[in-house]
């Protein structure tokens, strides 16, 4: 791969493919320059159900990829042939969602005759900060909050040492934001609802519980189904008294529990293994709530903190390419095009 980094004189330009979910993603990058990250999402599609149908989104990529593919170069500047190298999403995910997206980046590296690198989901989490404040530092511990996904990591070299400390035990942190917001009828996705209506609430009016805080309880592991079942049971006992549901109020309430056990936890494996930078990176990173208290608790701690943009939070290619345009610069192989999408990946294993 080492002519990849001197051709011209610049960095290798990486074409990114990101379908996993619900979105597709296709992002455009040059060494950790982000030129490109054009999305198209079928969120609209899956409201009314009230979640992501396996199904449907693999049919949207479909239809989405060559559109989004070319949206993408015209917004870089650039084409097909001036890419260096591609890089796909490999797993975790839905199966579907990824061998669509699979096979378009097979395709496309085929005709271009360009190598692939198939890549981990989580890890490319990680990875797009690197587009936003640069170089990563070794090591920083990981915070990924989403919906399939509430897991700390242990980042030593985002190309080949990934170490999980931590990781949801049942919900997911995006997955019980979307389940208390169809309870309260806040509509789908619920994370954006339930951060909005939070504002007007009052996150001290109701004491909902903190999962797996107590003395015995693993200490960096999470647990969001309790939580959700106290929301639910709180709101049916005032319906059976007949008294009007303060929605604001269990909104922020249930959305304080949520942040104080995660940033407790990150902040508590940060300070035990002497990690003095903390990324923020998934869906649920773009919840205003959670980035003022993991910076409030960062700072008292004596932590550097990085959270992207709300933009690069969410699934998109954008990630997908800037941790291929680092295996590129370290020189490593690409994969195998007779690869296999992997729908529960490991996070440690970085590439396929």
């Amino acid at each position: 791969m080492a002519e990849l980094l001197t051709r011209g004189g610049s960095a290798p330009l990486i074409l990114g493919f990101e379908t996993s979910c619900d979105e597709t993603g296709v992002g455009i990058v040059r060494g950790e320059q982000l030129l490109a990250n054009e999305i198209a999402s079928s969120v609209d599609q899956h409201a009314r159900f009230g979640g992501v149908v396996p199904e449907v989104a693999s049919r949207a990529h479909l239809e989405a990829m060559v559109p989004t593919v070319q949206r993408a170069l015209k917004q870089a500047g650039v084409t097909l042939h001036d890419i260096d190298a591609l890089s796909v999403t490999g797993g975790p995910g839905l199966a579907g969602a990824l061998l669509v997206g699979a096979a378009a980046a097979k395709a496309y590296a085929l005709a271009i005759g360009k190598p692939l690198y198939a890549v981990n989901h989580l890890a490319a989490h990680v990875a797009v900060d690197i587009v936003e404040h640069g170089p990563l530092p070794e090591p920083t511990m990981a915070l990924l909050v989403s919906g399939g996904h509430s897991s700390i990591l242990q980042v030593d070299d985002i190309t080949s040492s990934i170490t999980p400390l931590g990781a949801t035990i049942d919900d997911a942190a995006g997955e019980a934001f979307d389940k208390v917001a169809r309870l309260l009828q806040l509509g789908f996705p619920g994370g954006p609802a339930i951060d909005r209506l939070a504002t007007q609430g009052d996150s001290a009016a109701i004491g909902f519980p903190r999962g797996l805080t107590g003395p015995g309880d693993a200490p960096l592991d999470f647990s969001f189904s309790g939580l959700k079942t106290a929301v639910a049971r709180w709101v049916e006992a005032k319906q059976r008294a007949g008294e009007p549901i303060p929605v604001a109020d269990v909104a922020a309430s249930f959305q304080e529990a949520v942040v104080d056990v995660l940033t407790m936890k990150t902040i508590k494996a940060c300070t035990e293994r002497g990690v003095e930078h903390l990324q923020i990176g998934g869906g649920v990173a773009a919840n205003s709530r959670l980035r003022a208290m993991a910076q409030e608790r960062c700072d008292r701690a004596g932590i550097t903190l990085r959270v992207p943009r709300a933009g690069l939070c969410t699934d998109n290619g954008a990630m997908v390419a800037a941790l291929g345009a680092q295996l590129v610069e370290r020189g490593l192989a690409p994969s195998d095009l007779a690869f296999s999408a992997t729908s529960y990946l490991p996070v440690d294993e970085i590439r396929l």
